[in-house]
């Protein structure tokens, strides 16, 4: 299968398990609850090395997921519907994609307040006025509330990247730099 249609399917699996979860916290009146947790269970992944080869790699048997999952999620104190939302996912052979699923749920949870949501990088965590100046410079540019997720990667040296549906905007040092030694190279 090429990597294009590797990225839909993906990606349908995770509108679809994310879109179910959604309906069920809605139901629960749970919804921010749901999204809380999720965002920290992202957030595990992305810091545990160990997490995201339990998470990626086809080596460990469903059954060992689940009882993998099933720790976690109760030592971090997960909503009931988080971790049997987890569970599933395990049993079914598809936390490796999670973080697509993560990303459908706040893209769901946004659309459903009215809301677009954005994925900001960021090469240092930012402090709550930060996010908040950053959240009303995207209004004024998009016209509606935004929902940010903010992610830290070093590399990027300072700056930011921001994705908004299809939009990106990259203010990011790295990139700047690598733009200044292609120009350099040219006139070389």
């Amino acid at each position: 299968m090429p990597v294009a249609d590797a990225s839909q399917v993906i990606s349908g699996v995770a509108e679809r398990y994310a879109s179910s979860l959604f309906e069920l916290a809605l139901e629960a009146g749970t919804i921010d609850a749901v999204a809380a947790d999720l965002n920290r269970f992202q957030a595990m992944i992305d810091e545990s090395g160990d997490l995201q080869r339990l998470v990626l790699s086809p080596v460990f048997t469903a059954e060992d997921q689940v009882k993998a999952i099933s720790a976690i999620g109760e030592k971090a104190g997960f909503h009931a519907l988080v971790l049997n939302f987890l569970k599933v996912v395990a049993s079914n052979r598809r936390l490796f994609a999670v973080p697509g699923m993560v990303a459908a749920y706040r893209q769901i949870l946004a659309r459903h307040k009215g809301e677009i949501s954005a994925d900001v990088t960021s090469a240092h965590a930012l402090s709550a006025e930060q996010e908040t100046e950053l959240k009303a410079a995207l209004k004024g540019v998009t016209g509606k509330d935004v929902s940010i997720s903010v992610t830290v990667d070093p590399s990027l040296l300072g700056g930011l990247i921001v994705k908004i549906g299809s939009r990106q905007i990259d203010t990011s040092l790295r990139t700047k730099l690598s733009t200044l030694k292609l120009a350099l190279k040219e006139v070389g």
